[in-house]
């Protein structure tokens, strides 16, 4: 049983636990309600008869919903069961481009302002019964948007607010493409969560050979948004770090952006070296794998392009083609977006399932505990590289 379920529990649950997963999430909902059964059955606790844990071991903590639409493509939410003093997660997955509705003769395909609207449709749905109400929303909606430069909207900020003002008392979110998006709100809960452990576990568990040291291996940043990132896990390993920095060319526009003239290496050599090449998401993933490309030209060893959410908006073509090249190796994404079969079934792609880790930190909350210790997991990252080097001694 994983090392936070282990400990003795010294609170009583906020509420009885209620999980609801939107359409747009049902999988990795369905994994989730799966591991907080399991630790659920296995701990024992003197009180566990008591009022205070009523509800607490049930065969599934998942609460059914239905987000039926009308012939004009409106919507609403319908609640199968009574939610009253419970403790409600909400999750949602506003990148599942696989969904779709119908307005008429015409099929329109589920776009985040849809998946957005249908988690505020949930929350209506539960009118304010509910002891409290969290959304886990792994990619953050419009979390892109995060910053106002000129005259333009600042969504994210937007949409955090009309959740707050709805009744929502904490905001889980994986990897925020700006962290400094929690100053919306500073009176209420919201964590961005890095899954750096489960890059680590995933790659260790499938590739050999590797050797984790100064001499051997070291973290990329394919830009300076990325840095922080790349520092954090450098730092875990004890290894050195580099990044590449977009040069602009200001002189000219192309489809509203300023053109890049080049791409800048800032770092020690990296020849020979196997590298990671680490990043928030893969869009388009012309940039990732354009730095990939020059980092083989600079020598560099295996290449390994970790990224949280796996987007992959133009298709596969061009890393297949890429992975036929030999310029990079594996591709690493968590299972926090949908993710296409055909994207399952490329041999360079290597899945990290963080089914688990949702698990733990709904499991830690609902009893109103610190979440810290999941939120940092440098012991966790080191005893995982340590029993990996030692199968090479």
């Amino acid at each position: 049983m994983a090392q936070a379920t282990t400990k003795d529990l010294t609170t009583l649950p906020v509420g009885r636990l209620g999980l609801i997963p939107l359409e747009s999430c049902k999988d990795l909902g369905q994994h989730v309600n799966e591991w907080l059964i399991q630790w659920r059955h296995e701990r024992k606790h003197p009180e566990m008869d008591s009022f205070a844990f009523e509800g607490y071991q049930r065969d599934s903590y998942t609460i059914n919903i239905q987000t039926p639409r009308f012939g004009s493509g409106e919507g609403k939410c319908v609640i199968s069961e009574s939610v009253r003093g419970d403790d409600i997660y909400l999750l949602v997955d506003v990148c599942n481009y696989s969904m779709t509705y119908s307005i008429g003769k015409y099929t329109n395909l589920m776009s985040p302002d849809d998946h957005f609207q249908d988690l505020k449709r949930a929350i209506g749905a539960i009118g304010g019964k509910a002891r409290r109400v969290n959304v886990i929303m792994p990619y953050l909606y419009e979390g892109r948007q995060s910053k106002r430069i000129g005259r333009e909207s600042l969504d994210c900020a937007t949409a955090l607010h009309e959740l707050i003002s709805m009744g929502v008392e904490n905001i889980i979110t994986f990897d925020a493409h700006d962290p400094r998006i929690q100053n919306a709100t500073p009176l209420h809960g919201f964590e961005t969560v890095q899954p750096s452990y489960q890059f680590i576990k995933a790659l260790l568990n499938h590739e050999e050979g590797l050797h984790i040291d100064n001499e051997h291996f070291m973290i990329i940043s394919p830009d300076e948004g990325s840095m922080s990132r790349a520092i954090y896990l450098a730092n875990i390993l004890g290894v050195d770090m580099g990044m590449y920095y977009k040069r602009l060319d200001y002189s000219k526009v192309v489809n509203g952006r300023h053109p890049i003239a080049a791409y800048e290496f800032l770092g020690p050599k990296l020849a020979g070296k196997d590298v990671i090449l680490v990043d928030d998401m893969i869009s388009s993933g012309g940039t990732v794998l354009q730095i990939a490309s020059l980092l083989k030209e600079r020598g560099a060893g295996r290449i390994y392009i970790c990224s949280t959410f796996g987007l992959f908006t133009d298709g596969l073509k061009k890393f297949d083609e890429a992975h036929e090249q030999g310029v990079f190796d594996k591709v690493l994404t968590t299972n926090l977006v949908y993710q296409s079969p055909e994207l399952l079934e490329r041999p360079y792609y290597i899945n990290c399932d963080m089914s688990k880790y949702i698990a733990l930190i709904i499991d830690t909350l609902n009893h109103d505990m610190s979440v810290s210790h999941l939120l940092n997991p440098v012991d966790r990252i080191k005893r995982c590289v340590n029993t990996y080097m030692e199968q090479y001694r």
